[in-house]
């Protein structure tokens, strides 16, 4: 009971944090914007349609709504180091929690904030004249909690090995911006070059991308929306039990990780 007690502190105060701070919500939500818009209107002129009925603008959503998922629940695990830095993480330490519920707390506080910003995204989809359904919305948000959880809990792992700020903030971009431009975000896996589908398909954020994506337009088909695997196309299923299985070896290293905390 003091385990569960322990995680659902230290979500509710990442929550509060995120709540508190309306600069870091609009700042989130805007750089995502400003991607659609900019690659939507400007690239999607030149690009033409990816298949009937679905332009550059309407392919790249989809992304973007990862991109937003994967940005905030990775770089989320600052706090980590943040509380590290100011002294509040020794206290975590030596409550009487097991510190795979500091943990498992900070990743779904992480989750949580990322699903919330991917959430708001979706609100913009008439913009770019992307129809979503209930039912598709239903489908959409375990989807991306998934990939929330997933790049959360490995941002968590990162952060427990990163024991400055300076470090943390030099080395998170250098692994988030090749992430997602190498996760289908903007262009078709498939369509790139060999070289650039090979690391891609190592890339754990392609698979929750391409989820978020089948999702989305769901019914559409065409190389433009597949994601082949050592000559296998990928069904929904196989990205998820992909990503999953990602994201459950994340949470074991970082539960871990933080039990050799100092």
């Amino acid at each position: 009971m003091n385990n569960l007690r322990g995680v659902y502190t230290i979500w509710y105060r990442d929550m509060l944090r995120f709540w508190r701070d309306r600069v870091r919500l609009i700042g989130a939500i805007v750089l995502p914007l400003l991607f659609l818009f900019v690659f939507g209107s400007g690239v999607g002129s030149m690009m033409g349609a990816m298949s009937p009925g679905v332009n550059f603008a309407q392919f790249i959503f989809p992304g973007v709504i990862g991109m937003t998922v994967l940005m905030t629940s990775f770089m989320s695990g600052v706090s980590v180091v943040w509380d590290r830095e100011f002294g509040f993480l020794k206290e975590v330490l030596v409550a009487p929690i097991s510190r795979a519920s500091v943990a498992a707390g900070k990743t779904l506080g992480a989750a949580t904030i990322a699903l919330i910003q991917g959430a708001i995204i979706l609100l913009f989809a008439p913009l770019v004249s992307f129809s979503l359904s209930p039912t598709t919305v239903a489908l959409l948000l375990p989807a991306m909690f998934l990939l929330a959880i997933a790049m959360g809990s490995f941002g968590v792992l990162l952060a427990t090995r990163i024991k400055t700020m300076e470090a943390f903030q030099a080395i998170m971009p250098m692994l988030t911006f090749p992430m997602i431009f190498l996760s289908g975000v903007f262009y078709p896996i498939e369509e790139g070059p060999f070289w650039m589908s090979i690391i891609s398909k190592i890339n754990p954020a392609t698979y929750g991308t391409t989820i978020i994506r089948q999702v989305a337009l769901r019914g559409t088909s065409g190389a433009a929306f597949q994601l082949n695997l050592f000559g296998h196309t990928m069904s929904l299923w196989n990205n998820v039990g992909v990503l999953a299985a990602f994201a459950a070896l994340m949470i074991l290293l970082a539960m871990h990780s933080f039990g050799s905390q100092e």
